[in-house]
């Protein structure tokens, strides 16, 4: 099992990591810029990824850099899961452009623990989250099942 870790606040090594270990779940913590360099030695099968909010349509915002992986895992054929609670799906919205996206103090990229690595001046771009579309997700793994597309139709049934 490899826990992704999630710049800037690292939830996969601090959060993920830690139930996973918890649980007696053999697992190695990779940086953010390392799935893809596994998923072409072949050594990952499926990936599971969580969810802050999903979109009628399946289009889901999650931590910002699993679109990437997303886009790494269809490229490589490898099936992409979210797992999430109902409570995350939100019918009212109807796809992914609706969610908005929250952007974090450039401190957080310009800063670590206290110490200045980016120069003085420097742009910073910090969106705390991403929207994978939902064409890129295999299925939505809930309390009530496993949702397939068309998520449109699917979702709706996981309330019915």
């Amino acid at each position: 099992m490899f826990a992704d870790e999630t710049r800037p606040f690292l939830q996969g090594a601090r959060l993920t990591a830690w139930e996973l270990v918890r649980d007696g779940i053999p697992t190695t913590v990779i940086t953010d810029n390392m799935s893809g360099a596994l998923m072409q030695q072949r050594r990952v099968n499926l990936v599971v990824v969580g969810a802050d909010r999903i979109a009628a349509n399946g289009d889901t915002a999650n931590k910002i850099g699993t679109y990437g992986v997303a886009v790494l895992a269809r490229e490589h054929q490898i099936p992409f899961y979210v797992a999430a609670p109902l409570s995350t799906i939100d019918l009212q919205c109807p796809d992914g452009s609706q969610i908005p996206i929250e952007e974090r103090n450039r401190k957080e990229v310009t800063h670590v623990g206290g110490s200045q690595v980016a120069p003085d001046g420097a742009l910073v771009w910090n969106p705390a989250f991403d929207v994978t579309p939902h064409h890129f997700i295999t299925g939505i793994i809930t309390e009530r099942g496993i949702f397939r597309p068309p998520y449109i139709d699917s979702l709706k049934r996981a309330f019915a």
